[in-house]
């Protein structure tokens, strides 16, 4: 992960800053939104499969392996800010129709922790955050 390189201030950084803080207060509703955030986060920057390395038949003791050091190695992508705050944007969007489907349900407590999670993620994209 890009933990080491994340400038201060920005959305993953104010995210990740976050997480410690609900955890000790035991808020449970911002852990499951700030962890399923910093994940689609995480997942958006996985490593695109049509840039890793070629796989050629060869002398490897492994079939169909890279061969030599790093040679697997294929970097993240990189998202910039608006990237990320658009990922952040995403879930909360998710969240709140998802909260109206278990409000037509009948399920009032899932939509209400959905809409819970969804405005801890709001605090983090709105403008002033």
């Amino acid at each position: 992960m890009n933990d080491d390189v994340t400038p201060p201030g920005t959305v993953r950084s104010r995210l990740r800053g976050a997480l410690p803080a609900a955890m000790k207060a035991r808020d449970m509703t911002a852990v499951a939104a700030l962890r399923s955030a910093l994940g689609a986060i995480d997942n958006a920057e996985a490593v695109d499969t049509g840039l890793a390395p070629s796989v050629t038949m060869g002398d490897s003791e492994i079939a169909n392996a890279a061969t030599g050091l790093g040679a697997g190695d294929v970097d993240r992508r990189a998202l910039s800010e608006s990237q990320i705050a658009d990922i952040v944007r995403a879930e909360v969007t998710d969240r709140r129709a998802a909260a109206a489907e278990y409000e037509r349900a009948g399920q009032r407590d899932h939509a209400g922790r959905l809409r819970g999670e969804a405005d801890v993620l709001s605090a983090y994209v709105t403008p002033g955050a």
